[in-house]
């Protein structure tokens, strides 16, 4: 019998899969986003518990666990995704520097664990630090370490799913990526929440062990393809080769005129900030108002279940709609069926409605990060996608540094949560009109059939 030589096949870039080679890259990139989402689903929450349990301090919360860390984010994202774009590699480009970030969160993670023993063991040492000062400093350290490894790591898992995943399948991918990262949360939320303020080094060391162990499975079972040689930094008139001072000179010109050369992109930048925040003000102060409203920590915990349990059935479909009616087009959508609830929310919140509106913050949030999963994907040149990512994380870290700190001082002065919903109603108005502007610029550049990504020169 002659072979069936007609399989459906798959190709991107060098890569080329049949469909058994689709279910193993599904396998191994939905189990690295598993270890990733129970790391970022049990950190948030975790963290929050043990920084309250060191310092009842709004304006401090943003400050430290928001906005210092940012700061040196608007530094390390452009520097890995420039150098990642660029490097070609055994391993390719992505994998490599995934490994390089391993070590730095898994320490993180230990720090947090142990911050209590070792703030406890500083104390004894050096009396004259005060018990809490002495744990803060640890929780800073170890809070640094995890967020220069995450902060790396979130840029360079997206670019490597750029890369190996078929452009057809985008969507459904994204779409299955958060299905695990619901799951994730359902876990977490289901079964540890509860017991994180009795049992907090046991979470922090579980978490850094499933994390270092998850993804070094990840790096040595996925294949990243052969790319084109990278653009060359432009030569010096004499010919003559640079110094490491001037490569980094020419480097930093470079990726900033590629970056922000074309409003586009800058629009681009903008908005898919401006949006993405109007779910920030809820979400980073949510466990602070349920425990201010009395609700018990586990019981905040089931409210998320069921958030995570809706967006679960929700989230492949969401990823096919995505596909077919495009993430600019549902994300707008999403924001302002958001928007509706904010403001409806500010007016009607109380402690009884508190579950009924933080749960469909969470599913329309849900939604929406769904929906523009694959949108940077769809937008921006292949060529350039981490330092693209990276730009966009520069604006991020900057909303972060600022919004963090000055959300939890209106808190801290006007005693009542209840503002986070104007804010992010706010964030939602900015969000919808900055992503309009983005899609008349998708259609100037071809739309749906002939969308071509312009390049910077």
């Amino acid at each position: 019998m002659a072979e069936n030589t007609n399989k459906k096949t798959w190709k991107i870039g060098t890569l080329t899969y049949t469909t058994a080679g689709v279910i193993a890259l599904s396998f191994w990139m939905l189990w690295g986003d598993f270890v990733w989402s129970m790391k970022d689903r049990a950190i948030g929450p975790s963290s929050t518990l043990l920084f309250k349990q060191i310092i009842d301090s709004e304006f401090l919360y943003g400050l430290i666990i928001i906005a210092f860390p940012n700061f040196t984010n608007i530094f390390l994202q452009p520097i890995i995704g420039f150098v990642s774009d660029r490097h070609r590699g055994r391993l390719g480009r992505r994998i490599p520097f995934i490994l390089f970030t391993t070590p730095f969160i898994v320490t993180g993670l230990y720090g947090l664990g142990f911050t209590k023993m070792l703030g406890a063991w500083l104390h004894g040492v050096c009396p004259d630090i005060s018990l809490q000062t002495a744990m803060l400093i640890f929780f800073g350290i170890s809070w640094v370490f995890l967020d220069f490894g995450t902060t790396l790591a979130g840029s360079l898992f997206n670019a490597l799913a750029n890369d190996v995943i078929p452009r057809e399948l985008l969507g459904r991918f994204f779409g299955l990526f958060r299905l695990v990262s619901l799951g994730a949360g359902m876990i977490f939320h289901s079964f540890l929440i509860g017991i994180v303020e009795t049992h907090t080094m046991w979470i922090f060391l579980g978490v850094g062990t499933l994390y270092g162990a998850g993804l070094l499975l990840l790096c040595f079972m996925v294949k990243e393809g052969k790319y084109p040689p990278p653009a060359e930094l432009p030569p010096l008139p004499n010919g003559k080769k640079r110094t490491v001072i001037q490569t980094v000179a020419v480097s930093a010109v470079t990726y900033f005129r590629q970056s922000f050369s074309l409003p586009y992109y800058r629009w681009f930048m903008v908005a898919t900030t401006f949006a993405s925040f109007s779910f920030m003000p809820i979400n980073s102060f949510s466990l602070q108002y349920s425990k201010f409203l009395e609700i018990p920590t586990a019981t905040y915990g089931k409210y998320l279940v069921i958030t995570y349990g809706c967006s679960l059935v929700l989230s492949y479909g969401l990823g096919v709609l995505a596909d077919e009616f495009h993430p600019l087009r549902t994300g707008m959508a999403a924001l302002l069926a958001h928007l509706v609830l904010m403001i409806g929310g500010y007016i009607f919140i109380s402690k009884s409605t508190f579950a009924l509106i933080f749960i469909l913050h969470g599913v329309i949030s849900g939604c929406y990060i769904t929906f523009v999963a694959s949108l940077s994907s769809k937008i921006l040149p292949p060529a350039l996608f981490a330092q693209f990512i990276s730009a966009i994380g520069i604006f991020n870290s900057v909303m972060y540094m600022i919004t963090g700190p000055a959300i939890g001082k209106l808190i801290d002065k006007l005693g009542d949560y209840r503002y986070t919903l104007l804010v992010g109603a706010g964030f939602t108005i900015l969000g919808i009109a900055l992503l309009y502007k983005v899609y008349l610029g998708f259609l100037r550049y071809g739309g749906d059939n002939n969308y071509q990504a312009p390049m910077p020169e």
